[in-house]
């Protein structure tokens, strides 16, 4: 018998020593008066559930657990979950376990939790909000489409802006998209704001322009720091005054 049901029925007929009905003594601690009569029992002392000992005949050997995990560590099967596993080993006419038992028995081992060939993903730390505390120091740029007469056929609008001051600080209208486009027109900026190496940082999207070889490199010559898109960093975007400007530049008609 458990200590924890001695305790109960030794509480219990405490209770009813001191006048307390057995009932409402059992209602109290939480069992019904039949269990406590069960337990008070001399045939019932031990609970078979609890204390008994049972292991499934079909229970596998250390031998074969051993067989499961070589298999499971072979080069064909090493980066394989245990649902390809045994599909592949049943072609060849080889059943050593079900997929359950080779999950259990894998896991026993600590081979489970990433067996891809791929590396493991980490925990990844959340990149460092950008904040302008001045002009001159964030820009944030991108690119847009600009309908022409012919349909289909667009121009395409290059904006950079200064996040701080809102102020555009330079613009420029391309028939393609391209990273040396987009590397000219920061040269041309740098040199009419007269920016400093390492003063700017250039936030963009992941677009292919912005993240193209030229325009990496120009950014590297000229000192401003690249930036692309993040979660905590959309604000950084400036579509509202790109669609003005468009606005702007269209004059409710199409530019050619």
């Amino acid at each position: 018998m458990s200590s924890e049901r001695k305790e109960i029925i030794t509480l219990v007929n405490e209770a009813c020593d001191a006048g307390a009905r057995q009932s409402k003594a059992c209602e109290c601690i939480g069992i019904s008066t039949k269990t406590f009569q069960r337990w008070c029992q001399p045939d019932n002392a031990c609970d078979g559930r609890l204390d008994a000992k049972h292991e499934p005949c079909n229970k596998l050997s250390e031998l074969e657990r051993q067989r499961i995990i070589k298999v499971a560590n072979e080069l064909d099967y090493a980066d394989l979950p245990p649902s390809k596993i045994v599909p592949k080993l049943a072609d060849k006419g080889i059943y050593l376990a079900s997929e359950s038992t080779y999950y259990r028995v894998l896991k026993a081992a600590n081979q489970l939790s990433h067996r891809q060939k791929a590396r493991p993903t980490g925990q990844r730390k959340k990149p460092r909000a950008l904040t302008a505390t001045g002009p001159n120091q964030i820009y944030s740029w991108d690119i847009t489409y600009l309908p022409t007469a012919v349909r289909g056929i667009f121009l395409y609008l290059y904006l950079v802006m200064d996040i701080y001051s809102r102020k555009i600080v330079g613009w420029q209208v391309y028939e393609e998209e391209s990273s040396a486009l987009a590397g000219e027109l920061m040269t041309d900026i740098c040199q009419r704001e007269d920016i400093m190496p390492d003063q700017v940082t250039l936030h963009s999207d992941n677009g292919s322009p912005m993240k193209g070889a030229t325009m990496l490199a120009t950014l590297q010559e000229l000192g401003v720091i690249p930036s692309f898109s993040r979660p905590v960093s959309r604000q950084l975007l400036c579509p509202v005054r790109i669609d003005s400007l468009k606005i702007i530049l269209l004059g409710g008609r199409c530019l050619i």
